[in-house]
């Protein structure tokens, strides 16, 4: 079992938000554990309750060599007693970069695929053939998002966030949002901050909210312009913001996911897409771990937590 300690909202003070008449709080889940940070706390929870449930000694999951999800993964197998399993995509990667690296420290059996074989991730035949080569395992997609990752992420708004209008994620696989759409309540509105190129995650949202059969008391809305290229892609405007939020706040904040919301979160206030009297909360989904390796990987500086 998980054990969480004490998350903080964190109230930013900015001339912005003076002039705009608006309320700024950060959700601090980046600091909610050592290891398994962020909505991927949430995400492992109650899915490692249910391998635990079913007797199952192993888990198995999927994702890049950067991955926030390998990295938590393997942590919150340790700690639960459980052996893992990274089925992680492509190749041309440091293998001993610090994600990887830390995943076999914790014990996680990491199994390389090309990235066509990876697509078939889903597939009935690719999972028969993972079972024939580590035998029995439970299945935890790749992001983390299914039933359980949901019934986890619907538990981070609490009474604390009640008086918000404006919550504010990231979206990756859309586990988070569909989460935190189950728990807005009547008058709030949630903002969410695609990481992926493309209006497709409109569609597969939507797809989420059907499968799950989930019906907001709130509104809902996808912003997809902040994406700077895609899915782990950045521009030099968004590494500036990263180094000005930091020095501004004392916050780290990551490239691929709360930075590109962050981002657009300001370039909101700008735009007064926030009524006055709006009390904005946005919400740090962690995933720090990958500052570290951003910065190997490319030779940029970025703050690291």
């Amino acid at each position: 079992m998980l054990l969480p300690s004490t998350t903080e909202i964190q109230f930013l003070s900015h001339q912005i938000l003076q002039e705009k008449k608006v309320e700024l709080g950060i959700l601090r889940l980046d600091k909610i554990h050592n290891q398994v940070s962020g909505n991927k706390f949430f995400k492992l929870k109650y899915n490692l309750k249910e391998a635990k449930r079913l007797g199952k000694k192993t888990i198995l999951t999927f994702g890049g060599a950067y991955s926030n999800h390998i990295y938590a993964t393997a942590a919150a197998a340790k700690l639960a007693g459980l052996n893992s399993i990274g089925i992680i995509r492509g190749d041309g990667f440091d293998e001993n970069n610090p994600t990887l690296s830390y995943g076999r420290n914790q014990g996680m059996n990491l199994h390389f695929v090309d990235r066509e074989k990876y697509r078939a991730k889903t597939s009935k035949q690719f999972l028969e053939e993972l079972k024939g080569i580590f035998g029995d395992f439970y299945l935890i997609p790749e992001g983390g998002t299914n039933h359980f990752a949901i019934q986890g992420t619907k538990e981070i708004l609490t009474s604390s966030t009640h008086e918000s209008t404006h919550i504010c994620t990231s979206v990756g696989t859309g586990g988070t949002f569909v989460g935190l759409a189950t728990s807005i309540r009547s008058g709030q509105e949630l903002l969410g901050f695609s990481s992926l190129k493309g209006e497709f995650i409109r569609d597969e949202i939507q797809a989420l909210l059907k499968e799950f059969e989930i019906n907001p008391q709130g509104k809902i809305e996808l912003i997809t312009q902040y994406h700077f290229g895609g899915y782990a892609k950045w521009k030099p405007e968004l590494i500036e913001f990263l180094h000005w939020f930091h020095s501004e706040f004392g916050i780290a904040i990551d490239p691929v996911y709360t930075g590109k919301m962050a981002y657009g979160i300001w370039e909101l206030f700008k735009k007064d897409y926030f009524p006055p009297n709006s009390k904005i909360l946005m919400i740090h989904t962690g995933g720090l771990q990958g500052n570290l390796g951003f910065v190997q990987r490319t030779g940029i500086a970025i703050p690291l937590g």
